[in-house]
């Protein structure tokens, strides 16, 4: 009996640090992702940027929402500044992280506009 209730103990204390290994184990599979190229269009109402690869015509739409930080920097610098979403503009060169909803759409959770690479 004492084996049984030890066993059964154990296995309530295990179940939870297990639970916890596997929600750390889906947080590192849903990684970072980056997409970097020239904005194309721009939809404030739904909150959609369609960005294009440099040298590409692959292109993939980046969802932002207000959790979304909005930062500019120039190309080798090391400030970064904070912006709001209407400093973006087409043509500009923006780098964009956050996770793949699917695999053409980006949640952002920053989007970078890249000063020394706007407009080329």
């Amino acid at each position: 009996m004492k084996r049984l209730l030890a066993l059964l103990f154990a296995s309530l204390v295990a179940m939870p640090l297990a639970t916890a290994a596997l929600a750390q184990e889906a947080a590192a599979q849903a990684k970072e992702a980056r997409w970097e190229g020239n904005v194309i269009r721009i939809s404030k109402a739904d909150s959609i940027l369609t960005v294009r690869k440099v040298g590409s015509t692959l292109e993939k739409t980046i969802k932002y929402d207000s959790s979304t930080k909005w930062v500019s920097q120039a190309h080798g610098s090391t400030k970064v500044s904070d912006i709001d979403a209407t400093q973006v503009k087409e043509a500009d060169r923006v780098i964009c992280t956050g996770t793949w909803e699917n695999p053409g759409v980006l949640h952002a959770t920053v989007i970078s506009k890249r000063l020394s690479h706007s407009h080329d």
